[in-house]
């Protein structure tokens, strides 16, 4: 019998293929309805964490008797249905931002993984490719066009880089990857930050677009001497190379869990409280001798108060949201290496608990237990 992580990983190796917009975990998309067990939650958000709300979904109904249902339809869309209070809970790469924080009151921040952006290519012949974040830079505003560019050679000595236009694949829905990747590129290099900036969406100089990080995967494999930014299992899925990238230190690192985890190591000690906002939390471009360039944490996103006016929930439903997130940050993150996502430090892991004892139901704890 396939696991639950082979699945995934089958799903994923068809992603450019076939478009998904909904992952439907146990249950039908949509069913907001039914109280007690066999309930339906419903999330929605990024697709960078797909993969892992995936295989937690399955876990958790197995434990639980609980079903989940997550549309993966980006940061950004996911950012709005918890504002629009759509969704039982949200997922980002990207923390809301000062406006959307005063858009939706009382909203928690809870990190759940701690992620990594990679810059997969398609360079028939290069089997490794070296990049400074200067030189990403100048890619992504067609400043550097072509593979045999003088930078990238003396980057890369002795790779054979062929005298071909580099086709730039970027994201085209709002997006928690792009924020990673914009924000990275805002912080090392000056022209980016003025001329572009960053965010779930920004106006692109140059490239194609592609729909979640299955689509920027998909283009980038359909398309020979192309460039893409993906999260980490989905470039492993669909077995692409991706590049070592230049850190802060002056290594080149290759993406990979660790190196995810030796960035968060930056923020650990300045971390807000789950109630406050983290619009200035971000470990792109970090100190640290192993710490790779382009990592993230992925949030969730849910409300104090429960039985707050505009969506209205029983007391039930408001323990099993809670009871979700709790798996989530403690029993599931066993499960977020299998498919390239680290686990949460545990001063995360007591911080998302504290968090957590805030969420209230007609006043009172719902996390009683």
């Amino acid at each position: 019998m396939m696991t639950n992580i082979g699945r995934v990983l089958k799903l994923l190796a068809a992603a450019s293929l076939i478009p998904i917009a909904v992952i439907a975990l146990g249950g039908c998309a949509g069913d907001s309805g039914g109280e007690g067990r066999g309930s339906i939650l419903t999330g929605a958000g990024a697709t960078f964490a797909m993969p892992l709300i995936t295989v937690w979904g399955s876990e958790y109904e197995a434990a639980r008797g609980e079903r989940v249902n997550y549309n993966s339809i980006g940061s950004g869309g996911g950012i709005r249905a918890h504002i629009d209070q759509t969704v039982d809970f949200a997922a980002s790469e990207a923390p809301l931002s000062v406006e959307q924080f005063e858009r939706a009151p009382g909203t928690l921040t809870i990190p759940f993984t701690i992620g990594t952006v990679t810059l997969a290519y398609n360079l028939p012949g290069v089997e490794q490719l070296r990049l400074t974040g200067d030189v990403l830079a100048d890619i992504y505003l067609e400043r550097i066009t072509r593979w045999n560019d003088t930078r990238l050679r003396e980057l890369n000595p002795g790779a054979d880089l062929p005298d071909r236009r580099i086709v730039v694949v970027h994201r085209s829905d709002g997006s928690g990857t792009t924020y990673v990747m914009t924000d990275y590129l805002s912080k090392v290099s000056e022209e980016w930050e003025s001329r572009v900036g960053f965010g779930t969406s920004v106006s692109w100089p140059a490239g194609i677009g592609g729909n979640g990080n299955e689509g920027v995967g998909g283009a980038v494999r359909n398309n020979p001497y192309s460039i893409g930014y993906v999260e980490l299992s989905y470039a492993g899925s669909l077995g692409m190379p991706t590049a070592y990238v230049q850190n802060r230190s002056g290594n080149f690192v290759a993406p990979s869990l660790e190196g995810g985890t030796a960035a968060a190591a930056a923020v650990m000690d300045r971390l807000p409280g789950g109630h406050e906002s983290w619009h200035e939390v971000s470990f792109t471009d970090p100190p640290g001798e192993d710490s790779y360039p382009l990592s993230s944490f992925s949030y969730f996103f849910v409300y104090e108060d429960l039985d707050r006016p505009g969506r209205q929930v029983s007391r039930r439903r408001a323990e099993e949201i809670v009871h979700w997130i709790e798996w989530t940050v403690t029993e599931g993150q066993a499960f977020n290496n299998s498919v390239s996502n680290a686990a949460i430090p545990e001063s995360v892991r007591e911080l998302n608990l504290e968090t957590l004892d805030r969420i209230r139901f007609n006043g009172e704890p719902v996390r009683n237990w």
